[in-house]
């Protein structure tokens, strides 16, 4: 047995997505949780989604329909909704969505549903979006099947999940258990990270043909850095950047043949 396989014997069998339920304001607050990270590591996904858009969505779809899937706090909603898209926010945590209608000034429509049974027709929107979802979710590949049935021929695919090997687990999983307070135990089990090439088969297996990679990780600065370290906390300006190394977490990007 090598060490990766030895890891995820060891680690939890399920990963624990119950602590959303309790996150509240926390999803726009907080400094001295996880989901501090998550604010700062969603500006620069909302960024590169958007000038995805620029360059791959058909004139039809410059101001379409789209789905954002795990919606959480409804950030990238927000963002979208603000370039006139028609965004729908779906989680199936019903306390995070309230939060998320009472804090957005958006027009998006706040859904409670369930990835593996999406609440729309064939071919019915543009674009949908699955961040920090599919690492949390026991068959990531029927969730992108079924993200692929309610796209239009076309539409477009994004996604963020995070690389299973070594480093991930020593800086994604333990990383985060260690220096950021209150982290939950189990936020993130090794075995559900994905691979950039099982990524790449889940895509082609749902008619979804990949367009674009980018690697997503944090900007080594030092004090920013230091600060966590020493405190638990999480700095305002701490930040996040594109790389050209997947080997953490990746962004991508697939067109429905």
């Amino acid at each position: 047995m090598g060490l990766l396989e030895f890891i995820m014997a060891k680690t939890a069998p399920a990963v624990n997505n119950g602590f959303y339920d309790d996150l509240g304001e926390k999803w726009f607050t907080a400094q001295d949780d996880p989901v501090a990270l998550l604010r700062a590591e969603g500006k620069i996904k909302q960024i590169w989604i958007l000038e995805m858009l620029r360059r791959h969505a058909r004139d039809t779809a410059r101001q379409g329909r789209f789905l954002d899937i795990g919606c959480g706090g409804g950030f990238l909603a927000e963002a979208l909704a603000a370039q006139g898209h028609t965004v729908f926010g779906m989680d199936l945590s019903l306390a995070t969505l309230q939060w998320a209608q009472r804090k957005n000034t958006s027009p998006a429509g706040w859904i409670r549903g369930d990835a593996l049974v999406l609440p729309f027709p064939d071919a019915s929107l543009d674009a949908v979006a699955a961040m920090d979802f599919l690492e949390h979710v026991e068959y990531p590949d029927r969730a992108i099947t079924e993200a692929s049935r309610v796209l239009k021929p076309g539409g477009l695919f994004f996604f963020h999940t995070f690389n299973r090997n070594f480093l991930s687990w020593l800086i994604v999983i333990k990383g985060l258990e260690w220096f950021v307070r209150n982290t939950p135990k189990h936020m993130h089990v090794l075995r559900l990270f994905i691979t950039p090439l099982e990524m790449d088969g889940y895509c082609r297996a749902a008619g979804l043909e990949p367009l674009a990679w980018s690697g997503l990780g944090p900007r080594w600065r030092r004090r920013a850095f230091w600060r966590l370290l020493a405190t638990g906390v999480v700095p305002e300006d701490f930040e996040f950047q594109l790389t050209s190394s997947k080997l953490l977490g990746y962004l991508g990007l697939a067109r429905k043949r």
